[in-house]
């Protein structure tokens, strides 16, 4: 890598670049000088030149079969760090570069709005392409202060989308699912970052596209895969750049004739009205939760509510509820990642224990649901290790409760 002509050229010019930037400016202030002072006065050719060279680390990224890219900020190290199978390491080969150096990187990256955005929020969420021979490779981008200095993530976005089949689902969770079975109602995909949740929704979204004609319209921040339009129209808006908020977008989805509104995450209170409004409304809707397990994606939804709200939103849940499906990426015998999941059905018991504030009572109504679909981690988490898929020390590791693990694994 170190010989290709073109990145020595944009290793010299991020050198020279550097050089320029006053030392006794820090902070926004110093970055506010970069984007004003010198990505601005960078010509097409230069600009080019380094968005090439990143390209080209994100290329080796892809071919490495690595998940992640991080860059910049003094915990890199001056390095560039990838994940492949879940390990997070520096790589040599790229080279070493001071924290001036990937800021320019960094701010290069971005359009003129998304630094000022950058620079008032001290992040942005954001999505980066590559043209190819094949299409557009798309990665999701956040960029992020950290003492002072820029920092960048940048995860890959599967060129392929999981087959649904792949998922093992009962016949009734994909009713729940499909636009074919279920018109209205509100589905939550669950799980910490990093578990699969938006790959998960483009497989739903990928299901219903090849099922039903109907109208999909996905609210992202930002938009990761970019399905194409098949017996469903498919409309992509990212927060930022198409609408100003989630919330903002799926109200005026319901003025844009949706059969299915997919709300990328409901990460505030707003937000998470608005989605149970829209599918009070009669809409099918999908979203995401940062939650472990179906009772705590209930809790935090009621939760996120003022006090004096939480009754009206406890007994609106229980009726627009239709499915929550709580997942993990867990290192599996051959190091590669699989799949555990947790999947809640709603039934009337469920609803009425939602009803009634006893959701402590859920998790065993999960356990025993398995001829209607349902299952805890805990038992797929059993399924996974006596399969030889996993370790033991992998289940209890990820397991939500780690004391029905142990007791489950002894039960025939």
């Amino acid at each position: 890598m170190n010989n290709d002509p073109k990145i020595l050229r944009a290793k010299q010019l991020l050198k020279s670049l550097a050089q320029k930037i006053p030392q006794t400016l820090q902070d926004v202030e110093k970055q506010v000088f970069i984007g004003s002072h010198i990505i601005n006065d960078l010509s097409i050719e230069e600009k080019t030149l380094l968005r090439n060279f990143l390209n080209i680390i994100l290329i080796q990224m892809r071919n490495g079969n690595a998940s992640d890219i991080d860059l910049g900020g003094e915990g890199s190290k001056n390095k560039i760090w990838l994940r492949i199978h879940g390990k997070k390491t520096p790589i040599e080969k790229f080279g070493s570069y001071t924290n001036d150096e990937f800021n320019i990187l960094i701010q290069n990256g971005l359009m003129d709005k998304q630094r000022q955005i950058l620079f008032e929020d001290r992040s942005i969420d954001f999505s980066h392409s590559i043209k190819n021979g094949e299409g557009n490779v798309r990665y999701r981008a956040t960029a992020y202060f950290e003492l002072g200095e820029l920092a960048l993530n940048m995860r890959a976005i599967g060129a392929q989308i999981r087959p649904y089949e792949g998922f093992g689902f009962h016949q009734n969770v994909t009713k729940m699912l499909s636009l074919v079975y279920s018109k209205e109602g509100l589905n939550l995909v669950t799980g910490i970052t990093g578990s699969g949740k938006s790959s998960t929704l483009d497989t739903i979204v990928d299901l219903n596209n090849r099922s039903i004609e109907a109208h999909i319209i996905i609210i992202a921040s930002p938009i990761e895969y970019v399905h194409e339009s098949n017996r469903c129209i498919i409309r992509h808006r990212e927060v930022g750049m198409d609408t100003s908020s989630f919330k903002h977008g799926t109200i005026e989805a319901l003025r844009q004739d949706p059969d299915i509104i997919i709300i990328g995450e409901m990460r505030d209170p707003d937000t998470i009205m608005a989605a149970l409004e829209v599918a009070d409304s009669g809409h099918k809707v999908f979203s995401t939760l940062h939650t472990s397990s179906a009772t705590e994606s209930l809790d935090r939804i009621i939760g996120e509510m003022p006090p004096e709200e939480q009754d009206r939103v406890r007994i609106r849940l229980a009726d627009i509820l239709r499915c929550v499906i709580s997942q993990k990426l867990v290192p599996g015998v051959d190091g590669k990642l699989v799949l555990a999941k947790e999947i809640m059905i709603m039934t009337s018991s469920i609803r009425a224990a939602i009803k009634n504030r006893n959701l402590s009572e859920i998790y065993q109504m999960i356990n025993e649901g398995e001829k209607l679909g349902m299952m805890t981690m805990e038992q797929d988490l059993r399924r996974l290790c006596r399969a030889g898929k996993i370790s033991l020390e992998t289940a209890l590791n990820y397991a939500n409760n780690k004391r029905r693990l142990q007791q489950i694994m002894n039960m025939a």
